[in-house]
């Protein structure tokens, strides 16, 4: 949830399975989960990127700009998109990304990878599109050997934040 400050309280609705068996999540998973699959892009946040136009498509009969973006310099502790978007060519909108999070992280002792992704919004009846899945299916290499993985996220159940209060003096 974000209040409307802009701050963001996260609420565990029900218990995830895990049916991982060769990998471990991390801070960092968890981070992308959150912050990098179902990007938002804001004036504070797009200057952080180097933005190619890369032509038209369209999206479920939708008209958009294809719009390559790529981490222009990344700090230690920072992730971030690297990949496409189809922005709406009517509303200016992200309608679907693909690609992503960076960097890999890989030393010695271990080896942190993650996933290319598909994150595809869909329009509320509020005007603005909102995530409504993230899929991967990727092989990660790592040096002990290939790793497949399949994730599937579904957000749902978007509703209007709000509140009502009343002040009385006496």
């Amino acid at each position: 949830m974000f209040s409307p400050e802009g701050e963001r309280t996260e609420v565990m609705v029900g218990k995830p399975s895990n049916s991982l068996s060769k990998l471990r999540l991390t801070e960092e998973d968890f981070r992308d989960l959150r912050e990098v699959q179902p990007l938002l892009l804001t004036d504070e946040t797009l200057w952080f990127y180097e933005v190619r136009y890369r032509g038209e498509d369209t999206h479920e009969g939708i008209p958009c700009w294809l719009i390559q973006i790529r981490p222009k310099q990344i700090l230690s502790g920072q992730r971030r998109f690297d990949g496409m978007l189809w922005i709406d060519q009517r509303d200016f909108s992200i309608v679907k990304s693909e690609g992503k999070a960076v960097p890999e992280i890989r030393t010695m002792k271990q080896e942190n990878l993650f996933p290319a992704f598909t994150t595809v919004r869909t329009k509320m009846a509020s005007g603005y599109w909102f995530p409504s899945e993230t899929l991967a299916d990727d092989t990660l290499q790592f040096r002990t050997g290939p790793v497949r993985i399949r994730m599937r996220i579904a957000y749902s159940n978007y509703r209007r934040f709000g509140a009502d209060s009343t002040v009385t003096y006496k």
